[in-house]
């Protein structure tokens, strides 16, 4: 079975065909990355106007890479949540155009679950097929979604944890912008902190006792107040201060020291959680997902840790970390193969959750409580 998936969340306009759910047989990204950096982040309207530029020649691409004709193609997947509305609508319409034009089976996808199933892809027939050992636990963090998901069988997912604020990704673009390094700022953090001491500063960690939630907000505001110490305001012109102004540095600011501080407080609440949830829950295997799994820091940690336990960490290939094509369709199989199809009038939802509401999470929950 051959999945032309398609994703177009956020910022990345991505088309891949993706054979039995495993191979790849090509997966198109074009990130707006550099058209995003002027604004700090991702501006949703200029997002949505670029996917319509781009969408139908990166199809185009992505079909002439994987060398298939359309009688080839089995289904058509397509990511129809979480994310900005105006971008998953331009998705949302070329897959069911193609769906209506060639008369193939149409499937909605939920754009976690995608990232979810990034962890058994393969570029090569020759790499191994690696086959999910259930229950697996599952840390998606990217720019939008920090969650923490056991994952029961193909499909059937329960909330554990989940972000109470800013996501850790968001955290990453926030304090970056601090520091003075580009959008999208979880590699320049990443690449500055190499030179830094990561016990320079003893940033807060948020360990919310009793739950598996997250919270980066307070960490973000230590950061923010550590910056401060290093800048002043100037004194107003005469009677009245002229706006807009700029703070005067009185030191130089020491980023290497700061970024690494911050990405090892992150780090070790993520790892920490997710520890606590896998001895809790007795898996096997731990997803490490989203595009902040591209951490260095965080995947040699996460994996340090978990091994003690027995417990095997599974991380995406670097390339299908952030978003993608290939992770959708490679979803949409598992579903298709249990006869699952979407209404051609799918709409985008923007809030779209992989798991049950917290409150049916905390009922599923009881007797498995972090201590």
């Amino acid at each position: 079975m051959i999945v032309l998936g398609i994703e177009t969340s956020c910022d990345e306009t991505s088309v891949a065909f993706v054979r039995d759910g495993r191979d790849i047989l090509s997966n198109v990204v074009a990130s707006q990355a550099e058209l995003h950096r002027q604004y700090g982040g991702v501006f949703p309207e200029v997002a949505a106007r670029q996917h319509v530029l781009t969408i139908v020649p990166v199809l185009q691409e992505a079909m002439a890479k994987a060398a298939v004709k359309w009688e080839d193609i089995s289904a058509v997947a397509v990511t129809y949540g979480p994310g900005l509305v105006g971008s998953l609508v331009v998705g949302l319409n070329l897959a069911k155009a193609l769906a209506i034009a060639r008369r193939l089976p149409f499937i909605g996808i939920n754009h976690l679950e995608g990232h979810v199933y990034s962890a058994w892809l393969r570029f090569s027939p020759d790499e191994p097929a690696l086959e999910p050992t259930f229950p697996v636990l599952v840390l998606i963090v990217s720019g939008g979604h920090t969650e923490l998901v056991l994952m029961r069988g193909h499909g059937d997912y329960v909330l554990l944890g989940h972000t109470l604020d800013d996501a850790a990704g968001e955290a990453f673009d926030k304090v970056a912008r601090l520091l003075g390094l580009p959008y999208p700022g979880g590699p320049h953090i990443e690449q500055v902190a190499r030179e830094g001491n990561p016990r320079a500063f003893n940033f807060p960690r948020a360990w919310l006792p009793g739950t598996y939630h997250f919270s980066f907000s307070g960490l973000k505001t230590a950061v923010l107040r550590e910056v401060e110490k290093y800048h002043k305001e100037p004194e107003p012109a005469g009677k009245e201060r002229r706006a807009p102004f700029m703070p005067v540095v009185l030191r130089e600011l020491p980023v290497p020291d700061l970024a690494a501080s911050f990405q090892q407080a992150v780090v070790d609440v993520l790892v920490g959680k997710t520890t606590q949830a896998a001895r809790a829950f007795g898996v096997k295997e731990v997803i490490l997902a989203g595009g902040v799994a591209a951490n260095r820091v965080l995947r040699e940690q996460m994996a340090a840790t978990l091994e003690p336990l027995g417990v095997t960490l599974r991380v995406a290939p670097l390339p299908l970390c952030t978003d993608n094509a290939a992770m959708i369709a490679g979803a949409a199989y598992w579903r298709l193969r249990r006869g699952e199809r979407s209404p051609l009038d799918l709409d985008a939802v923007p809030n779209l959750p992989l798991a049950p509401s917290p409150a049916e999470a905390e009922e599923n929950l009881k007797g498995n409580e972090p201590r």
